[in-house]
Formats: structure tokens, C-alpha cells, sequence
């Protein structure tokens, strides 16, 4: 059911959503711009811990479409927080309107911070972000912390407009912070042996050696770009950019691309939990 929420920027109508429905669709209001998406848990005996946004809204008189992948781990509280209240705190931000990557900054780093204050309920855990702003089908903004990745099809060629914080890639900062990168346990490298990635929300006890500031890109959509896809690193693991492209732009409706996508993700014996979002920006 659609509700209204307000913030400081004003009153917009967005329709909600959770983790608990696994796929489905939408469109943007002149219908141009079409989304699906598609979740499935791992094989892990833990419950679901990756959770989506994938809605168009309207606000002061523009439309916004605001897409998301959260991938938790330890724990499925935290991507549930971030489901709700980040694109929220992005949104409440004065600036956002005339600084959206400053507002998008602020934001994650308020809601981090939101999330270790409130560590007695949400525990220990932590979750990976890729986040994507849609202006008025014209302006994206693309953002995230961890290993989830935002990958665009530009004429068919397959664009990554994020970069993943791997340990060994950050291992600089990590160190200078007082913390180690190690492959033990396993054959992954490690914040401290215990997180695959270097930067997260949450995931107090290892803060003092994370980040939680995202890398942010953004772009003017031109009539080249046919494709966005979002999704968590149990698609990527598996899949390659290109492939990802090639299998999502061989069907119009974007719900049936994020399915055989995680099809995909599952014949490549993927084990994690999948989660893909696919935007089509034209018919």
C-alpha cells in the first residue's frame, strides 16, 4: 500500500516495501523507466540477510526513483534499519536538492552513526550498501560501502560505477587505524581476520578499523544507457559485469532479468544470499 512520509524537504508518496517479497516490479510514472527485482536466500543456515529498495517518488514536484541493495551480515537487523531510514536521512538533508553527493555523504555517515548508537538492539552485525538516485530520469547518483556492486550497460558495454572496498585494496587505511588484514581463517582476506570487507555499516566491535564513508559517482542518463543493475556480491562472485549485461538486456521486462540473473548466480553455484535490482531506461 502506498503511504506518505514527511521530512524536512516535504511530504512525498512512495510505495514501501521489504525483504519478505522476494521479486517483483514497477515503473516510473510516465512509465519510460521500468524496475524489477528479484531476491534469493543462500544456503547458509542463517535467515535472509539481504534486503532492497526499489520505488519512483514524487517530491517537490520532481520524481525520484530510489534503488537499493543492503547485504548484512551477522545478523539481518542492520540492512532491515538501512531499508528504512537511509534514503530518509538522504532525503532530509537541506542541501540535497542543490548537493546531492554531499547530502548522500552526510547521510550514510549520520546513519552509521544512528546504527552504533542503537548497537544494544540492532547487535553486532553489520551491511554492505550500493544505493542509486534517480533524478527525473535524467541524473543518477550512485553510492556505496562494501562489496555490492552498481554495474551500468552503456550501448551494451558493461560500465562498474562502484568500486569494491576490499581488505587487500584498503589495507593502507586499515592498517594506519591500527587494525591487520589477514587471509586466516580461510582463503579471504580479512579486516582482522573476521570481515571481507573494508567498509560497512555497523559492525562495532571492528569500527575503529572500518569506513563507512561511500564512494559516489554520478552521471547524466543519455539515450545510450538501456541498463542499471544493482546487486549484492552473491551475484558478482559468479558473474562477471559483461555477463550480467548480456543476460539482462536479451529481455525486455526487467523482473524477468534480476530472475534469470539470480538463475544465473545459482547454475554458477553461487552459495550466498543473491539480491538484484534491474532499472531499464528505455523500452
Amino acid at each position: 500500500m502506498a503511504k506518505f512520509l514527511c521530512f524536512n524537504a516535504g511530504c512525498f508518496e512512495c510505495a514501501g516495501g521489504s525483504s519478505s517479497k522476494n521479486s517483483g516490479k514497477g515503473k516510473s510514472r510516465e512509465g519510460n523507466i521500468k524496475y524489477g527485482f528479484n531476491l534469493v536466500k543462500g544456503k547458509a543456515t542463517h535467515p535472509m540477510e539481504d534486503y532492497h529498495v526499489a520505488k519512483f517518488v514524487r517530491i517537490d514536484g520532481h520524481e525520484l526513483g530510489l534503488f537499493a541493495i543492503y547485504d548484512g551480515h551477522l545478523g539481518h537487523d542492520v540492512p532491515a534499519y538501512l531499508q528504512k531510514h537511509l534514503f530518509a536521512n538522504i532525503l532530509k538533508e537541506d542541501s540535497f536538492w542543490t548537493d546531492p553527493g554531499g547530502s548522500i555523504s552526510k547521510a550514510y555517515e549520520k546513519t552509521d552513526q544512528e546504527i552504533l548508537s542503537n548497537s544494544s538492539n540492532l547487535g553486532r552485525g553489520g551491511s554492505t550498501a550500493v544505493t542509486a538516485i534517480l533524478i527525473n530520469g535524467r541524473r543518477l547518483w550512485v553510492a556505496n560501502v562494501g562489496d555490492s556492486r552498481a554495474v551500468l550497460s552503456r550501448g551494451g558495454q558493461a560500465i562498474q560505477m562502484t568500486i569494491d572496498h576490499e581488505p587487500n585494496n584498503e589495507r593502507g587505511s586499515i592498517e594506519n587505524k591500527g587494525g591487520f588484514v589477514s587471509n586466516m581463517p580461510g582463503d579471504v582476506p580479512r579486516v582482522n581476520g573476521q570481515l571481507a570487507v573494508s567498509r560497512a555499516f555497523g559492525d562495532k566491535s571492528l569500527k575503529s578499523h572500518l569506513r563507512s564513508d561511500p564512494d559516489i559517482l554520478d552521471m547524466n542518463i543519455d539515450v545510450n544507457c538501456d541498463i542499471l543493475i544493482l546487486a549484492s556480491d552473491g551475484l558478482w562472485k559468479v558473474v562477471s559485469n559483461q555477463d550480467a549485461v548480456d543476460i539482462a538486456r536479451k529481455t525486455k521486462d526487467p523482473q524477468r532479468a534480476a530472475e534469470q540473473l539470480v538463475a544465473e548466480a545459482l547454475k554458477r553455484d553461487s552459495k550466498d544470499d543473491i539480491s538484484c535490482v534491474v532499472i531499464r531506461f528505455k523500452n
